[in-house]
């Protein structure tokens, strides 16, 4: 294995570096698919211990991280970790828009918008970024890599936010509130395009006009313009705009 000096165990197939030995060998079966830990309830299994640890909770109910300001609790470490960024108190103003945020790193990133900076490429497509962490999970939809696995029920996701969202499923709870008609949302994105009703305000193609009420919609839209096609077969190497054209052009290998 190739080795650096502070963090010596690299990973062969993405090039991640680990401090130990032990963390590569558990990153290593998100490529592998390696799941060796085994419920003995109903039978689900896990790529690490940990995991199956807080997964056995959702048998026996048991919710041994508790929120320090609201008293709610989780079965979960990382559920009370995603819960506890809604008490977060947002001391860093944007001085344009005046929008508000909790780390001054988020910030940062939001000015981007104003200036329309995106300084970080794709080397594959060419689409370029606002930061090096969209550029990252934007990579994985090239790789197919789905790093981000939820405990209870095993489903894999490119990005660590659309777990969290996910998540919200199993603990029912929508911590996104509409300030103006109260309604709450268990996906960031849902609460974005539901306060479009209220503003009447649409995502528009800056190439053609058409209008639409989800900002992912406009996304697949706009590769009707660029002829981005970022999904592809790992079978036949033919490529796709949309994920849902991948799925149905893998039944015709399915059929063979």
């Amino acid at each position: 294995m190739l080795q650096t000096e502070e963090k010596p165990y690299r990973c062969e197939v993405c090039g991640k570096v680990f401090s130990q030995n032990s963390h590569l060998t558990v990153h290593i079966r998100i490529h592998t698919g390696e799941k060796p830990y085994h419920c003995e309830i109903c039978g689900k299994t896990f790529s690490r211990m940990t995991r199956l640890t807080d997964h056995r909770r959702t048998h026996s109910r048991e919710k041994l991280y508790n929120c320090e300001i609201c008293d709610k609790s989780f079965s979960c470490k990382s559920y009370l970790s995603d819960h506890r960024r809604i008490h977060k108190e947002k001391i860093f103003c944007c001085e344009i828009c005046e929008k508000k945020f909790s780390r001054n790193a988020d910030l940062m990133y939001h000015k981007r918008v104003h200036t329309g900076e995106k300084p970080f490429d794709c080397e594959i497509c060419g689409k370029a970024f606002l930061c090096s962490t969209k550029l990252l999970c934007h990579k994985r939809i090239h790789t197919g890599e789905k790093p981000y696995q939820c405990e209870i029920c095993g489903k894999a996701f490119s990005q660590n936010c659309t777990l969290t969202d996910h998540k919200h499923i199993h603990t029912g709870e929508k911590p996104y509130q509409c300030e103006i008609c109260g309604k709450v949302f268990s996906r960031s994105t849902k609460l974005s395009d539901h306060r479009r009703l209220h503003s009447g305000r649409q995502y528009q193609c800056e190439i053609c006009g058409r209008a639409f009420t989800c900002s992912s919609h406009l996304s697949i839209h706009i590769r009707t313009h660029t002829g981005e096609k970022p999904y592809q077969c790992e079978i036949c190497g033919e490529a796709f705009s949309k994920n849902g054209n991948l799925s149905r052009h893998h039944l015709i290998h399915s059929r063979k």
